[in-house]
């Protein structure tokens, strides 16, 4: 299948997803409920529950099983975005071209949303169709991603470095653990739904940092030569906040010539593992590459 259609597939199988567990587990009587799924449906290009479906789909795995952790990913994700966007992180009043969440619902509810979506997604896992060895191991992958050793200590390090001069390894460590270590969580679960071999989630391990190295790299680039209405969000709060980046180290140029090296990189390394089967992964890093929002 041509890549745009497959992606498409993808998304259409994503969505079903995220809606039949809005309908059992976000019920819209609650308005912290209404609030999660304001955001959680508000649009958004769902690259993680697309790598969930991409990696298990390549290895022949359980789709069924698979649908439901890339429901869960993405609430995950969610969750983080709404938090990010309160006031006391970055006090952003756009997201996806509406209004963040707390802009829509109020700070305290925005809180408890973000909240909903983080524990929800873990229920998801928990009553997916799959064996139990592969939800605990989804389960696993998520925890991993997304807290102490991963997305949560990416922020605080981002935190950390706000106001310093980080080097190009120090924005290494902060975004493989903000971006990356997320992106690492969807292509596991991916794996975990088709009972993936250790070397196999290894291999995979290693496309997925380069890909969420690759994808902060752009975002920086983006944030100085995009608009707000094309990102569907506020650009130049980076700059503003004297915030260092791949640009302010490299400028947009120089960061998207690292970008392509490191997805050269990252797409030959997969390539090599896997072969042709990984054909839809090269091409999503590519188009990473090359997006305009």
């Amino acid at each position: 299948m041509e890549y745009k259609a497959q992606y498409q597939a993808y998304l259409a199988q994503a969505m079903e997803a995220l809606d039949k567990a809005c309908d059992r587990f976000l019920p819209e009587e609650s308005e912290v409920c209404r609030a999660a799924r304001y955001s959680l449906l508000g649009g958004g290009k769902r690259i993680r529950a697309v790598l969930v479906l991409s990696v298990c789909d390549m290895l022949g795995g359980d789709m069924r099983a698979a649908e439901q952790f890339a429901a869960a990913v993405e609430m995950l994700h969610c969750y983080s975005l709404i938090h990010d966007d309160l006031p006391c992180m970055d006090n952003d009043d756009l997201r996806r071209g509406r209004p963040s969440c707390h802009k829509a619902f109020g700070e305290a509810t925005a809180m408890l949303a973000g909240d909903v979506l983080l524990t929800e997604a873990f229920e998801v896992i928990a009553n997916a169709p799959a064996e139990p060895q592969a939800c605990v191991s989804a389960a696993r992958a998520l925890g991993a991603g997304a807290g102490s050793r991963g997305m949560v200590y990416g922020q605080e390090l981002d935190l950390k470095y706000e106001a310093l001069a980080a080097t190009e390894e120090q924005l290494r460590l902060i975004h493989r653990n903000k971006t990356g270590a997320l992106i690492n969580a969807a292509v596991q679960m991916g794996a975990a739904a088709a009972g993936a071999s250790p070397q196999q989630c290894k291999a995979l391990e290693a496309y997925a940092y380069g890909l969420g190295l690759v994808f902060q790299i752009v975002d920086d680039v983006l944030d100085v030569t995009s608009t707000a209405e094309q990102l569907g969000k506020p650009i130049g709060s980076d700059s503003e906040n004297g915030k260092t980046t791949f640009v302010t180290l490299y400028g947009p140029d120089g960061a998207m010539e690292l970008a392509q090296r490191l997805n050269d990189q990252t797409c030959a390394a997969l390539q090599e593992h896997f072969g042709t089967k990984a054909a839809f992964l090269q091409q999503l890093a590519q188009q990473l590459l090359v997006r305009k929002n």
